[in-house]
């Protein structure tokens, strides 16, 4: 039996390596294959991808001739009673199918790796066993290295909670840093989406911006970025150009379609702003959307007037940002000449009672629903809440797994189709 250390090993490995004990004593007909699918390029080896190839072995789970384990690398072990030799050697030839196109697939002849590797349980035992242990191993190993990770993260994020405040000398030096480092790593991106009536997002632009939390650990992992708020706004205006000088040059971030990011008034003042504007072309001009923060307007609200003037005749769309459950109310969009505004999700909006619900409700009918994007969505109560309202665009991690969904319905959609393919050209070979 296994024992206790291996009892603490993730599920799956844990499971296989308890179940080769147990075999080792009716290991006669008893056959296991081991196909390498770790050994797959990367884009054939997701989730999805290895799911679909799972499910192949479906049929001999359910008539409990075999049992099925994915490991944490990917590799999938079928462990199965000789009689369903015939069934598994059509399940691997189906996955195969789908893999074809790679490498481990296409030059399996002329290569030492194998995609699957065939075992008889009583004569290979000792060989199967020691590579199920080396797995099992390798990935006991990996967890302690990620818990080690998030416990360096956790105590860095309360140390930078309780760091020192940014001065202007500590701001300076990053100042200096900034402008020699390449943040296009540090560079995310977030879609605006319109979702139909099944939650499928449709894409409409996204935004660009600098990681604050990523450049905080990356750069000052004992400062406190955001307890003085002036200078961190000098900081933010550093970044401005950053972003800017990065959006001139397709060779640092890749991004295409329609796309939003957020600067300072004082940056699109500025003769950055001025060079950026000069080295796009014309045309992409109206596929971008400039985000100015609320508190930026009305610090000097003649000086977002001037800006907003500026752009919007250059052909770039403005987008205020930040509004609140506070601010909703008496933050006129139309007034202030904005195309767009943003509203941040908080629970307390679908608390806030039918008086600013009802307010709500008209700003949007009056403005439109594709006038109000419902940001940081992070769960379906967000997106619920908002079309409630009659909002239509949402932006935030939980639109970003809908995302992530539609593209795996896609996914296995399209292999779906492979092996359907793939079936009907045996079919017709056989014939």
């Amino acid at each position: 039996m296994a024992t206790a250390p291996e009892k603490q090993l993730p599920y799956q490995e844990s499971l296989l390596l308890d179940y080769m004990h147990r075999l080792e004593k009716h290991k006669d007909g008893r056959k296991v294959a081991h196909l390498h699918l770790s050994l797959l390029r990367p884009i054939n080896r997701r989730d999805q991808h290895i799911r679909t190839a799972a499910g192949n072995f479906e049929s001999l789970l359910t008539s409990m001739d075999a049992q099925v384990f994915t490991v944490k690398n990917s590799d999938i072990f079928v462990i199965y009673k000789d009689t369903a030799h015939p069934q598994v050697e059509t399940a691997v030839q189906q996955i195969r199918y789908l893999f074809d196109d790679d490498p481990l697939v296409s030059e399996e002849q002329s290569s030492d790796q194998k995609f699957t590797t065939w075992y008889d349980a009583e004569q290979d035992f000792d060989a199967v066993l020691q590579s199920v242990q080396s797995l099992a191993q390798a990935e006991k190993k990996r967890q302690t290295e990620v818990r080690g990770r998030m416990d360096a993260r956790a105590a860095l994020k309360a140390k930078q909670e309780k760091g020192e405040p940014l001065t202007p000398k500590v701001l300076a030096r990053v100042e200096t840093a900034l402008s020699r480092a390449d943040l296009s790593n540090l560079v995310r991106r977030q879609f605006i989406c319109r979702l139909d009536a099944q939650m499928v997002p449709e894409q409409l632009f996204s935004e660009l911006f600098i990681s604050i939390k990523d450049l905080r650990e990356t750069m000052l992992p004992d400062v406190n970025l955001v307890a003085n708020r002036w200078l961190f706004q000098h900081l933010t205006m550093t970044l401005d150009r950053r972003m800017l000088s990065m959006l001139t040059k397709t060779d640092s971030i890749s991004f295409s379609g329609d796309i939003s990011f957020n600067i300072n008034i004082a940056t699109v003042l500025s003769p950055d702003f001025q060079a950026f504007d000069d080295n796009i072309a014309a045309g992409r001009r109206g596929t971008m959307i400039i985000e100015l923060q609320k508190e930026d307007i009305f610090c000097d609200l003649s000086a977002y007037v001037f800006a907003r003037e500026f752009v919007q005749e250059k052909g770039y769309k403005v987008c205020l940002d930040g509004l609140t459950m506070e601010t909703i109310g008496f933050i006129d969009r139309e007034r202030l000449g904005a195309d767009l505004s943003k509203l941040i999700w908080h629970p307390d909006l679908a608390d806030g009672g039918d008086e600013l619900h009802s307010k709500l409700k008209n700003i949007v009918k009056t403005g439109g629903p594709d006038r109000v994007i419902m940001c940081r969505c992070d769960n379906r109560e967000s997106v619920d809440f908002g079309r409630s309202m009659g909002i239509n665009l949402f932006q935030g991690r939980y639109i970003e797994n809908l995302i992530t969904e539609d593209g795996r319905r896609l996914e296995m959609l399209k292999l779906k189709r492979r092996i359907e393919r793939s079936e009907a050209d045996m079919f017709l070979e056989e014939e």
